[in-house]
């Protein structure tokens, strides 16, 4: 594998836009009038960013009248896996004054395939980071990373700070190689709504019901989430405590059934013993680790339902409270089952990117879904999930979960693993995952107002605080 360094170099000569723009012509940019929480703002007209790698997304320029100081500091958007080149960041960080590169990484946008790989990820994100600190009107540069994001960019600070000694441990199923070594770290990291990791939600999407690997067909009823006789309604589930132990000793024996076949097939690829000399082709029934397709905490939403200390919550007045923060979400109840769908129920990937992306220990005697924590799995064993990649971030990071979906908590999971001396933690009241406010959580019509503005001008107090990234003279 080529190391990150040379695909920089051709990333580098492959964009079509000045590198050399200065705050000082910021004036000049032709802009737009462009939607905002903050209102209808004309924004300059963001500029294609390409590179040779298959990144491209677009620079999107600060407000033309806000603080140059802000203007100085710029923030990497990027998905794991989606397309976020028009996602929120992209203009509200904007709005705000703060200049934002919105990149697509090289991975598949389709949905169709889980082609995620590990080391390609890291040196995506590495071409946007080495992009910004090459602009000459840049000084900070932060990664914004959202749900799977989030999973990737923590991971990528992490070894970025760190070297390949961070991916490549023993500890980890799968080693990164020594092309992981001197990445550019950024200055600072914000995880909004982090999902535990891609690997963890793959495990909390494995279906244990399946008892035939070749097909989805083939189900034990008993195990089904849809069953009445374990718990399940028309409005959500209360499932019972024999179903649920049932439930998550037939996850943790499929996993690592799963786990074990991979491995054993990595260790022929690598001895040129398998069907392939580089990689093998993997299927796995129902065990997607899209959003929709996650077991158990998208019926029953008394899992996940609370944090277990007390943290600021995010009013829409601008108030914030200290308190122990309770989900709002409702159950997903009315969504089908995705068991038979190839395209949407099945993991579609490879053995080595399996290992390397979506693979992690989890410990069957004590796997557990509680109100408030995931236990039973070894975090630092997988490459993707962030609370065994925060503890190596040594930079300013900020963990943000949003009440109105079931991913909020691992917030308060990333703040506890994390070690920076500068860690700030909060939640959005009523925002779903995606940001904006979840209606469908609220009692009454404006319960939680705009949740993208409360979002993100929390997200501006934190990047602006005096001494973080904007010297305290200005």
């Amino acid at each position: 594998m080529p190391s990150w360094k040379s695909t920089i170099l051709v990333a580098l000569t492959s964009f079509d836009i000045s590198a050399s723009a200065s705050s000082n012509v910021i004036n000049q940019w032709p802009t737009q009038l462009t939607h905002t929480s903050l209102g209808n703002v004309s924004l300059p007209i963001p500029s294609l960013v390409t590179f040779g790698t298959g990144v491209i997304g677009g620079l999107f320029r600060p407000i033309a009248d806000g603080d140059p100081a802000k203007a100085r500091v710029a923030l990497l958007v990027m998905h794991a896996e989606q397309d976020y080149t028009t996602f929120y960041p992209c203009r509200e960080l904007p709005v705000r004054g703060y200049t934002t590169l919105c990149l697509n990484n090289a991975q598949s946008k389709t949905g169709l395939m889980n082609d995620l790989d590990f080391e390609t990820m890291m040196t995506d994100v590495g071409v946007g980071v080495q992009y910004l600190q090459n602009q000459t009107d840049i000084d900070q540069v932060i990664l914004w990373g959202h749900s799977g994001g989030g999973a990737m960019m923590a991971a990528y600070q992490n070894v970025a700070e760190n070297g390949a000694f961070a991916c490549n441990g023993t500890e980890k199923i799968y080693p990164c190689s020594s092309a992981m070594d001197g990445l550019p770290a950024a200055d600072g990291v914000l995880l909004i709504d982090a999902n535990y990791g891609l690997s963890t939600m793959t495990l909390l999407s494995t279906n244990p019901a399946i008892t035939n690997e070749s097909t989805s067909m083939d189900i034990d009823t008993q195990l089904s989430l849809y069953s009445p006789a374990n718990g399940w309604t028309e409005n959500g589930a209360n499932y019972t405590t024999s179903f649920l132990m049932k439930f998550y000793a037939g996850v943790t024996a499929r996993w690592n059934r799963m786990l074990d076949y991979a491995q054993e097939r990595n260790q022929l690829i690598e001895a040129g013993t398998g069907d392939f000399s580089d990689d093998e082709g993997l299927v796995i029934p129902d065990a997607n680790y899209i959003g929709f397709n996650n077991k158990i905490i998208t019926q029953d939403v008394r899992f996940l339902s609370h944090t277990v200390e007390k943290w600021p919550l995010l009013h829409k007045d601008g108030s914030n409270t200290t308190q122990v923060v309770h989900t709002v979400r409702v159950a997903q109840a009315g969504l089908p089952s995705a068991v038979e769908s190839f395209y949407n129920g099945a993991l579609k990937t490879t053995i080595t990117r399996f290992l390397s992306v979506f693979a992690i220990r989890v410990d069957s005697q004590s796997f557990r879904i509680t109100a408030d924590n995931i236990a039973g799995i070894d975090w630092a064993s997988s490459q993707t999930a962030p609370i065994g990649s925060v503890p190596g971030i040594s930079k300013p990071l900020l963990t943000m979960g949003n009440t109105g979906h079931y991913e909020y908590l691992n917030a308060e999971k990333i703040y506890l693993a994390a070690t920076t001396s500068d860690k700030s933690i909060a939640f959005v009241e009523g925002a779903q995952h995606t940001i904006e406010t979840c209606t469908a959580c609220e009692s009454y019509p404006g319960q939680y107002g705009d949740t993208i503005k409360t979002a993100f001008d929390y997200m501006d107090q934190w990047l602006s605080a005096p001494g973080r990234f904007i010297s305290e003279l200005n």
